[in-house]
């Protein structure tokens, strides 16, 4: 007679089991879901560029025949992507919402165009970014600001640009080419090519220019590029080597 040992045994296999198959069904259900140019299922972007391709599940999207996506971007899962106020608006002959080559948007991302916002090539988002072109108005004290009818200014951020994790680009912010926006940052107004900036307004904390360099100068050395043909395996063996010999020059 099998005794509880056995049993437990057993349970515990079928657990597994069923773990395994939720998980490859899962990730079935992932590829499946994914939106590319050649498989966009309910989605009719005005374009979506060759190598592109949104996570599923995807999060609130409309607006589609208003918005481009350039050629290799990356849509996080659960990124909200909107043009107009709500759903089937007639916007116009023109694009909202255009986002450049190489773009990556963080998961929980929002990018909310109720007047056109412009995301250059190669910008890289961390997760649960939010831009708008649309913010609410309170000229009215005795109107629920909810009610009142909302402020809406272009956006525009410039190529290769990081913008990190919870920050919040405001209407009206334009954001110049190569800045970096730290993590929880609320960006409004110009900010310069080349620069650092954070805080709630943000403000620049670090900028560079031709004559100068970094200003305040970086406290931290460059990352040395890892070089052109280095295998998978050599790299393994490099980091194996610096656990072991942690005061090591690499490079």
């Amino acid at each position: 007679m099998p005794n509880r040992n056995t049993f437990s045994s057993l349970a515990a296999a079928r657990r597994r089991l069923v773990t395994r198959a939720v998980h490859a069904g899962w990730r079935w259900v992932q590829r499946s879901g994914a939106v590319t140019a050649e498989r966009p299922g309910r989605l009719k972007f005005r374009r979506i560029g060759t190598g592109t391709k949104l996570a599923f599940p995807q999060g609130t999207v409309f607006g589609e025949p208003w918005i481009e996506l350039g050629n290799h971007c990356i849509v996080g899962e659960q990124v909200t992507l909107t043009a107009g106020l709500m759903p089937d608006l007639d916007l116009g002959p023109d694009p909202i919402l255009r986002i450049g080559d190489g773009v990556v948007l963080g998961r929980g991302s929002h990018v909310i165009a109720d007047t056109t916002v412009t995301i250059g090539a190669d910008c890289y988002f961390g997760p649960y970014v939010y831009v708008t072109s649309t913010n609410h108005s309170y000229d009215d004290p005795q109107e629920p600001v909810g009610k009142q009818w909302p402020r809406m200014e272009p956006v525009e951020i410039g190529p290769g640009c990081w913008i990190g994790t919870g920050a919040v680009i405001l209407p009206g912010a334009r954001i110049g080419r190569n800045v970096v926006v730290a993590a929880g940052a609320v960006v409004r107004g110009e900010v310069p090519d080349h620069a650092v900036v954070a805080g709630a307004p943000a403000r620049v904390v670090r900028r560079w220019q031709a004559e100068t360099g970094w200003q305040p100068p970086l406290r931290t050395p460059p990352p040395v590029p890892i070089p052109a043909g280095m295998t998978s395996e050599e790299l393994l063996a490099l980091a194996e080597w610096v656990e072991e010999e942690p005061d090591a020059p690499v490079g």
